[in-house]
């Protein structure tokens, strides 16, 4: 026996298992037509949303599982800018790096697994070790929560996940996942995704070359008026779909991006407490299975589910009566 929720507030018992419609924040499309890439940016920005972004590994499983046709190579939403600064990036997606002024003056070389840092003694170049530890354990150390796990003394060099590039997606987000092949070629400035490679990995590319591509369909959006949680979530029925519901580490990464543009310090999510159930429910009848809370939840009544815009984007909770930003899921 479990527990459902109804985006009407009615509780029900259903039993055996749980019912809920759960629906993709994105979608990729893959277009067999071949065009420039600014040609398929301009496609996809008239049909879709953008050119694709991928923001990681799932991102490009799902990538590939919508491509068809005999092609190699398809362009994706990266390009080089270089009339853009240099930007620092941490490997692991999820992780922003932020500049506090910090010297770098020892480079390590690790891996990230889900609870250990490895030391590989192996010699590679930066783009090589990425993909070791991709492909054997997570990704290269990123972070300075990992950073602090690092104890080297013997006065050698070793890779860590940092770099900085002038690559930037083509609908403007800040994911920092690169997927590169192999060192990149000068003067190539825009990348293909190589659709006879099983992970899909990236390569540079002319940006006149004729390529199919892939685009993306965005089923969220930022609304950038503030409203109290219940204003919010009227507005969001009346006009789109619902508020939005964030069900794994995939979709929480989608929404972060959309939330760093809020004027606001915090943006509603679907996200409610029931004083008479004692617990925190999403308003799309999705199960809270996946949590993202900073430290302090307070499980009080009147309280509300938010997103922190800034920092490390968690989850927080507000009374609803506070008026901020807030997303909505489109379908």
């Amino acid at each position: 026996m479990c527990l459902t929720i109804s985006s009407t507030s009615v509780f029900s018992l259903i039993s055996g298992q749980c019912y809920f419609i759960s629906c993709q924040l994105y979608q990729y499309h893959y277009v067999e037509d071949t065009k420039t890439w600014t040609e398929a940016q301009e496609y996809c920005r008239k049909k879709y949303t953008d050119l694709a972004t991928v923001s990681n590994m799932t991102d490009m499983k799902r990538l590939l599982e919508e491509s068809t046709g005999n092609q190699t190579e398809a362009w994706i939403g990266l390009n080089n800018r270089t009339d853009v600064t240099r930007t620092w990036h941490w490997s692991l997606p999820g992780v922003e790096f932020k500049d506090d002024g910090t010297r770098w003056d020892v480079v390590y070389s690790t891996e990230s697994g889900s609870k250990k840092i490895h030391f590989i003694e192996e010699e590679k170049n930066w783009i090589d070790a990425q993909k070791y530890c991709r492909d054997h354990h997570t990704d290269l150390v990123s972070g300075l929560n990992q950073l602090d796990q690092v104890k080297l003394s013997d006065g050698k060099d070793y890779w860590i996940g940092l770099f900085r590039d002038t690559w930037r997606w083509s609908d403007g987000s800040s994911s920092s996942f690169r997927h590169w092949n192999e060192t990149l070629s000068p003067g190539d400035k825009c990348a293909v995704t190589m659709l006879n490679e099983e992970q899909g990995r990236w390569k540079n590319a002319n940006c006149e070359d004729q390529n199919p591509f892939f685009c993306y369909d965005d089923n969220v959006i930022l609304i950038k008026e503030n409203k109290t949680w219940e204003e919010a979530l009227y507005y969001c029925r009346d006009n789109y779909n619902d508020l939005v519901s964030i069900t794994n580490l995939d979709e929480q990464r989608w929404v972060q991006e959309r939330a760093k543009n809020a004027s606001t310090p915090f943006v509603w999510l679907g996200l409610r407490y029931s004083c008479f159930l004692d617990f925190w429910f999403w308003v799309s009848d999705e199960v809270v299975g996946y949590k993202n809370w900073a430290s302090d939840v307070s499980n009080d009544c009147d309280m509300s589910g938010a997103m922190d815009t800034g920092g490390e984007h968690q989850w927080v909770t507000k009374q609803d009566n506070e008026t901020f930003n807030f997303i909505c899921s489109k379908s």
